[in-house]
């Protein structure tokens, strides 16, 4: 059997694809859009996922209480973004 490496877990991709994550549009101060993205379980790497969403979405944002908060309104991309990284069960209200 081949080496297979100590990262690699085959139950992290299902445990993504089974989380139900919500996708909405919070006003701020200003009327500043801000996306949330929440309903990550524990064993998600929220600071790793900010990072990747932030780059992709070319927008600052933060963790923050358990949940992503993007600037901007990225909802028209922000679907295809969380099922490249194995979130399936994503809803955005749009």
């Amino acid at each position: 059997m081949p080496d297979v490496p100590d990262e690699f877990d085959p139950f992290d991709q299902v445990s993504k694809a089974d989380q139900k994550i919500e996708v909405y549009i919070d006003t701020r101060s200003y009327n500043k859009e801000m996306t949330i993205v929440e309903g990550f379980d524990e064993n998600v790497d929220l600071d790793d996922l900010s990072s990747k969403l932030k780059t992709k979405v070319a927008a600052g944002g933060t963790v923050k209480d358990g949940h992503i908060e993007l600037q901007g309104n990225h909802l028209h991309r922000i679907e295809d973004i969380l099922a490249e990284e194995g979130f399936d069960n994503v809803e955005v209200q749009r």
